[in-house]
């Protein structure tokens, strides 16, 4: 890896808070290695059971946007975007229209691996990270294809789409159905940074108070699913992200 040409990384995520929680380990082991990250963040989290003092969703929503470019800044992320989605209404966007943003990012960004969660919604099953993983999923294959929406740049070929996955379950939620990882990241070494990005999070800090010894006892590892590659290959267990590359 050149200082000239480092590799690039994409996150796409739905809420903030969700770019520290799931992949806040993967982005600060990715940075520290000289990885370009970016993220991405469908919505502004307005319709969050945690409302701290915002008196309205438009509040919520302005308060959410500054949490996230803090937890970013923490995390060491090279550039962050939030979209103007609606919180809790991803299943209704036009699927196209909404994955042909993520082309024109993905053209233009030019990761070598893109993040995002799984089909099963992730942790709390929720579907706007269910449908996140299947526009970003979309516009990793979509953005490689010369036949779709040539008018938004040159086609580029990433070279892996991962999946954040898990290996336990919230006591007293939902499982999810979740993806048999092919990665673990050991990110025992960042933990307490990626718990200072979540506590950016203030409106959120109830959640993290909740959770926060559960947490403790599982964060210094994440696990990523292999999903898609340009060349054929058997799946592989490793535990970096970027190996070979």
């Amino acid at each position: 890896m050149s200082a000239q040409s480092p590799l690039k990384l994409l996150c796409v995520t739905a809420h903030p808070d969700d770019e520290c929680f799931g992949f806040g380990g993967a982005l600060m082991l990715a940075a520290e290695r000289g990885v370009e990250t970016s993220v991405i963040c469908f919505t502004d989290g307005q319709a969050a059971t945690n409302r701290g003092s915002a008196a309205s969703g438009a509040e919520l929503g302005k308060m959410r946007r500054h949490e996230f470019g803090a937890s970013c800044k923490i995390l060491d992320v090279t550039h962050h975007e939030l979209l103007d989605y609606q919180d809790a209404q991803l299943e209704f966007a036009n699927f196209s229209d909404t994955a042909a943003k993520l082309v024109e990012r993905i053209r233009r960004y030019c990761p070598d691996v893109v993040l995002t969660f799984g089909m099963d919604g992730a942790m709390n099953t929720h579907a706007d990270h269910t449908m996140v993983s299947a526009f970003t999923t979309a516009a990793f294959h979509w953005a490689a294809s010369p036949k779709r929406f040539p008018a938004l740049g040159p086609v580029h070929t990433a070279r892996r789409l991962y999946y954040n996955t898990t290996n336990f379950f919230f006591p007293g939620r939902p499982a999810p159905l979740p993806t048999p990882w092919t990665v673990t990241l050991d990110v025992s070494r960042v933990q307490h940074r990626k718990f200072e990005a979540f506590r950016a999070h203030t409106s959120q800090l109830p959640l993290m108070e909740k959770f926060q010894s559960f947490f403790e006892t599982r964060a210094g590892i994440e696990v990523y699913a292999l999903a898609a590659t340009p060349t054929p290959q058997p799946a592989e267990q490793t535990t970096d992200l970027f190996a070979g590359l």
